[in-house]
């Protein structure tokens, strides 16, 4: 399993921080979690093509998780440049296909989806989800954000991956990343500014000691949330591995 960082940053708008976006690639298989804007050209950068995506997952509905699916929508409605041979899965959760009609009546239909390339699946707001995402055993569950909001793990071949999205401290987290060998985690509050809904590094120590996953990702940074001490305050709460994310680092399990 190969994960690249398409985008560490948030809504808010920087030249060294994309909005979010994570690659996961296994056995020709490509996933993308999140799709802000921005995410399809960091792809483009990478040397693959719009046709070369499998999979894309949205964690909620927020304009930084979801705005790269109306240029991607569009350019495959109208064959912009490039023909699917296979279709492509998009997994979000419950509400999802309202939100995509609202977008479309907006927009006069023209991001609206082509049928014959792409599947929408919606995921149930509930605990522990099972489905399968091409060669990646995937469980959901519900967490502190939006009312849609919603975490994946992803396993293959005994390595497991867990991407929290947005999300507050919350019991559904610690119990989906349980053992997980990576846990990607956002970071957008610092300690002296907090916002609900989003979790500082205490919180994300705390949240990654109470799992005992094997290695922290933190993610997702605002400038004020993007400090030096960071790794230094996790090991107050956390004996494991504490990683910064940036924009193009690869990791592989």
């Amino acid at each position: 399993m190969k994960i690249t960082i398409l985008g560490s940053g948030t809504g808010w708008i920087r030249l060294d921080r994309n909005s979010p976006g994570y690659l996961v690639e296994k056995d020709g298989f490509l996933l993308v979690l999140d799709l802000g804007y921005g995410v399809l050209k960091q792809i483009l950068k990478l040397g693959y093509g719009l046709e070369d995506l499998s999979a894309i997952f949205i964690s909620h509905f927020h304009p930084d998780h979801i705005s790269d699916l109306i240029p991607f929508f569009f350019a495959s409605r109208y064959k912009l440049g490039y023909q699917r041979v296979q279709p492509v899965y998009v997994y979000a959760p419950k509400g999802f296909l309202n939100l995509l009609e609202k977008l479309n009546q907006a927009l006069n239909h023209w991001v609206e989806p082509p049928e014959e390339v792409f599947r929408l699946i919606e995921l149930p707001l509930t605990e522990g989800y099972e489905v399968l995402i091409g060669p990646f055993k995937a469980k959901t569950s519900p967490v502190k954000h939006n009312p849609e909001s919603l975490a994946i793990r992803l396993e293959s071949q005994g390595k497991s991956l867990v991407y929290s999205g947005d999300t507050g401290f919350c019991e559904s987290l610690i119990k989906l990343a349980k053992k997980a060998d990576i846990l990607i985690l956002e970071c957008a509050n610092s300690e002296e500014f907090k916002v609900e809904g989003h979790l500082s590094p205490t919180e994300a120590g705390m949240i990654a000691e109470e799992s005992r996953v094997g290695k922290l990702i933190l993610s997702h940074f605002y400038p004020h949330s993007e400090k030096k001490e960071i790794p230094d305050i996790i090991k107050k709460h956390f004996s494991g591995e504490v990683v910064l994310a940036e924009d193009f680092m690869v990791l592989t399990l």
